[in-house]
């Protein structure tokens, strides 16, 4: 080897780097446990609430320690920033995909426009999209062409006065459409800026948030975060701050008992009919229809108001408006009612032939409920004084800056600063209020949060605020919502994941395990097999490691429990370099050469095998990065940096310690006299055993396909769509008695034990088309109460769905996927397997020369997936662990397939050898000489690779069925390579061969 003082030089500044990018990780783990054991002391477990005592105690101290010197200038707060980034798996935390509605962004940029062919559009768009894969503009694009001479440049629609400089009433449609494109994309950028700003004040180490191509799709992580409720409303809230003025005008009483009495009698026509009179009851609905656009039925309100204001109403009599309403609360506001009626009493309010009753100059009343205070039970309902284009006389735009702080009276308020134009407005709408003796309503989102009236005169300046009965921290993220801005259009959570801490660091605990295991076992088979030389490997292997996690620490890249099985498998396949490179070099010394010449052309002759083994994983790890998300993508960066490193120490980190040893003429076997002559002698005809593993793999594939037809698979719900939760009990349980309870809540559900017996991964597909906040709590709700008979007595909803730290049981981890995102994750699945496929192909055609060889290594891939997805789908009712087809799963195809050309190549690149050294063999000798040469190798591989996967899969829990498709893969691929695609690629050469002789023959003739 050249310049082995370069080598020797680089590989420890490297070494030191690494080492010095995980002391910042080493720095925070000792001031985390010291602030550990401080909460542990401070709060033992007989105190109540412990949990929540020592997260508090933690922080403060960490808080506290934060700018103290604890090695060489550098504090927690630094190292903190420094450290290696934990994926939400192994920290526990929040990860949450958004999508920024680009209806309500069309919309805004058409002026809300009540053009019916702009608005048909928007509801077709809004089917379409369920099962498309374009974007919403596209589709909306499409859809809006359909409507016959639609226009999108009309004056009704985007040639409005908010976007005449870019938009004018000539231009066609294909002109307005990039204009469009590019206003949408502006807003979604605004969006993430206004998201950005609020999740860097929200607290949280090491956020991650960025956009998803151009789906307007923004995805947010944060891990160590564990109130969701919070985090939901800090990233969902549009942050739409309005100031109206409070209508509180006698006439709304009479149109109170006018709406009472409207709706009374729908109740007694429904009494009617069920006696008979349906005719009658008919007429009487009919004549309480009020159309406020024609003038002749204003009589018709009046007669009915009338009748309002001189009803008397008897206890015996229902009112479905009146027994749900008491007096209000706080002056200025309509009246009060109790939590639980408010949402049939603002349905009420919304209908239109409600609205109808109000007077002529009450039309345009905008109704809304205020916040409440903290477990209130009965909150107010407000009459805000609207205009005909619902606007606000004042808007949030005007706000500078605003603080949490405190009112006189030492309650959490939020002081807010307005510009000038903002001031000015102020200043007028206050004076009025006070000439009035009127409220002004501050509503964030549709929602009062507090309407004060005007004691001493207009208020100059600028300056308000809001009060509302806040927490400090709720205090501070509204202070942070309204300092970041509005985001310009509402963002659903269309898929979400919440990982509770415990179960973060229980699998910390089974990683590390798998990690510690996998990583013994190999040094001791190496040391078995190679005897020194084997340890030399042993220490490449170990200084590969440190490679490893240092490059993963400097790029801040996360790491997830994917990731650490994408270590632990690197460390099983990085082993195959020097296992190539020591089995060359026993064959050169079988044939007699110098110790110093076998190390030479050992390694020399390794190297193309060792290359093309790693760039074909390479490629399919690429892939993975590329079409990847979340744990794939996690997985595939840790697979793409080993290869890298363990390159780099196989073929010059293990050189360097041969190399040192026998520089002074000492002796190095290679093996041991256990290992010595095995696989020496071997002399297995392959070729003639063809046929025979075709029967055997027909029979396989043909099976698992006729499964996969009537067995199908168990989807995930991110490929289905739907909700997941770990619930973990008190006591162990018993699935399908589990199940049936919840089926007969959700009609649709799943419970599966994960893990051990007092665990289960519970699905469902219950209104899983629904998105918002109210969905959730409602889906909530009805699994907690579902699960009841089999939670610990005295355990309340918030533990429940939080998941009691105290108790360990409740909700550990939650996933929701929307059905679009699940058709989207299954067209990126395809993908990325079919562009693996495509690109190894190319690779293999470029590096070999011969689309026989191609066509061999391709077919014993399909043939490697197919099995795979067969043996899954005949055994995942049965097996007792999770087989849902996921993310995951697909990384673990992609891996299986990386894994497969890895053999297979290096079987071709000896084959290939064995051509051009043995020109006057037949075919049949060659293939068989390189595969018995291989065999060693081959199989020492699979063992050390299997070593590794078998100990992930007894010791990670949550990753079985991840290693079960890896532990099937490596066990087919070594199969597939000996006898799938080295017989298809000898078939096809033989079959060429023999044509081409033909033609030859009938040439001379």
């Amino acid at each position: 080897m050249q310049n082995k003082g370069l080598v020797r030089i680089f590989a420890i500044l490297f070494g030191l780097v690494c080492v010095y990018q995980l002391s910042y990780t080493y720095f925070t783990y000792t001031k985390e446990n010291e602030a550990e054991a401080y909460a542990q002391q401070k709060y033992p477990e007989t105190v109540e609430d412990y949990s929540k005592l020592r997260e508090t105690a933690e922080r403060d101290y960490l808080d506290s320690i934060g700018k103290e010197e604890i090695f060489a200038g550098i504090t927690y707060n630094y190292a903190k920033n420094k450290e290696l980034n934990k994926g939400l798996d192994l920290e526990g935390g929040i990860n949450v995909i958004l999508q920024i509605s680009v209806k309500d962004i069309l919309r805004g940029l058409a002026n809300k426009s009540k053009d019916p062919s702009f608005n048909q559009a928007l509801l077709a768009t809004d089917e379409v999209q369920k099962n498309s894969q374009n974007t919403y503009i596209e589709d909306f694009f499409i859809e809006f062409e359909k409507i016959p001479d639609a226009k999108l440049a009309s004056p009704d629609i985007f040639a409005n006065k908010n976007l005449s400089d870019d938009i004018i009433y000539d231009m066609t449609n294909d002109e307005v459409k990039p204009i469009l494109r590019r206003k949408i994309d502006e807003s979604v950028t605004s969006a993430f800026e206004v998201l950005r700003k609020r999740i860097d004040k929200f607290g949280v180490t090491q956020p991650n948030i960025q956009r998803l191509g151009e789906s307007g799709r923004i995805l947010v992580e944060l891990p160590g975060a564990k109130d969701v409720e919070r985090v939901k409303k800090l990233l969902q809230s549009t942050a739409q701050l309005e100031f109206w003025d409070v209508e509180t005008s006698q006439e709304l009483g009479g149109f109170i008992n006018a709406a009472n009495l409207k709706l009374r009698q729908e109740l007694e026509a429904d009494t009617k009919k069920d006696d008979g009179e349906v005719e009658e009851a008919e007429k009487v609905l009919d004549s309480a229809q009020v159309d406020t656009t024609q003038t002749s039925e204003d009589a018709a309100i009046e007669n009915l108001l009338e009748d309002a204001e001189d009803s008397t109403v008897t206890e015996a009599q229902v009112n479905p408006i009146n027994d749900l309403i008491n007096f209000p609360l706080v002056p200025g506001a309509l009246f009060s009612a109790n939590v639980k009626d408010t949402a049939q009493l603002g349905a009420f309010f919304r209908r239109a032939d409600i609205r109808a009753l109000l007077p002529q100059n009450l039309r345009y009343v905008k109704f809304a409920w205020s916040k409440g205070k903290k477990d209130a039970e009965i909150i107010d309902f407000y009459a805000l004084k609207g205009n005909r284009d619902n606007e606000p006389e004042l808007s949030g735009g005007v706000i500078t800056d605003a603080s949490q702080t405190y009112d006189q009276t030492n309650n959490v308020v939020v002081s807010m600063q307005m510009d000038g134009k903002g001031a000015k407005k102020w200043e007028e709408m206050t004076e009025r209020a006070f000439n009035q003796r009127s409220q002004i309503a501050i509503v964030l989102d549709n929602i009062v949060y507090s309407a004060p009236g005007v004691s001493k005169g207009k208020i100059s300046g600028g300056r308000s605020e809001i009060s509302g009965d806040f927490s400090v921290e709720e205090g501070k993220d509204l202070a942070n919502v309204l300092r970041a801005g509005k985001l310009p259009a509402s963002a659903d959570i269309i898929q979400s994941e919440v990982v509770g801490p415990s179960l973060g660091q229980e699998a910390i605990d089974s990683g590390v395990m798998s990690f510690a295991i996998a990583l013994v076992l190999i040094l001791i088979w190496m040391i078995f097999y190679y005897g020194k030389a084997g340890a030399f490997a042993d220490v490449a292997l170990v200084v590969n490691i440190l490679f490893i996690f240092g490059v993963l620490a400097g790029l801040k890249a996360v790491l997830t429990l994917p990731g650490i099985a994408g270590i632990v498998l690197t460390i099983g396949m990085s082993v195959d370099a020097n296992v190539l490179i020591f089995e060359r070099i026993r064959e050169e010394l079988a044939r007699g050469k110098s110790q110093v010449d076998a190390i030479k052309d050992g390694f020399n002759n390794a190297l193309s095998s060792i290359l093309d083994a790693n760039i074909t994983t390479g490629l399919t790890g690429l892939i993975l990065l590329v079409i990847g998300t979340g744990p794939i993508k996690g997985f595939a960066t840790t697979l793409l940096i080993g290869i890298l490193t363990s390159l780099f120490t196989a073929i010059f980190v293990t050189r360097l310690f041969i190399d040192g040893y026998g520089k002074n003429g000492k002796e190095l076997a290679f093996s041991t006299p256990v290992t010595k002559n095995l696989f020496k002698n071997v002399n297995i005809n392959f070729l003639k055993k063809r046929k025979m593993a075709y029967v055997i793999s027909g029979i396989i594939i043909l099976a698992g396909v006729g499964s996969l037809f009537t067995n199908n698979l168990d989807y995930g719900v991110d490929f289905v769509g739907g909700r997941s939760y770990t619930v973990r009990f008190a006591k162990d349980v018993v699935p399908t008695a589990v199940e049936k309870d919840l089926v007969a809540v959700f009609e649709s559900a799943q419970a599966k034990t994960l893990g051990a017996k007092n665990q289960l991964k519970i699905t469902t597909k219950y209104k899983v088309n629904e998105t918002g906040e109210e969905v959730d709590a409602e889906i909530s709700n009805k699994l907690f109460e579902a699960l009841k008979p089999y939670l610990t007595d005295g355990l309340t909803y918030d533990e429940f769905s939080n998941g009691d730290e105290d108790k360990q049981v409740g909700i550990m981890r939650s996933m929701k996927v929307g059905p679009t995102i699940a058709d989207d994750i299954k067209q990126a699945a395809f993908w990325s397997v079919l562009g693996s496929l495509i690109v190894v192909f190319l690779y293999i055609l470029l590096r070999f020369r011969r689309w026989q060889f191609s066509l061999g290594a391709v077919a014993a891939v399909f043939h490697d997936v197919l099995v795979v997805l067969g043996v899954f789908s005949l055994t995942w009712k049965f097996m007792p662990f999770n087989m849902e087809i996921d993310q995951a799963f697909i990384a673990a195809i992609l891996t299986v397939i990386g894994y497969s050309l890895n053999d297979t190549v290096v079987v071709f690149d000896r084959i290939r050898e064995f051509f051009n050294e043995h020109t006057t063999w037949p075919l049949d000798k060659n293939v068989n000489g390189a595969l018995n040469s291989t065999l060693s190798r081959t199989l020492n591989t699979s063992l050390t690779t299997l070593l590794v996967l078998v100990a992930i899969f007894i010791f990670a829990v949550p990753l079985r069925g991840f290693m079960f498709s890896l532990i099937i893969g490596v066990l087919i691929g070594t199969y597939s390579s000996l006898f799938i695609a080295t017989p298809i690629m000898h078939d096809t050469v033989r079959k060429v061969g023999l044509k081409t002789k033909e033609k030859d023959t009938e040439e001379k003739k």
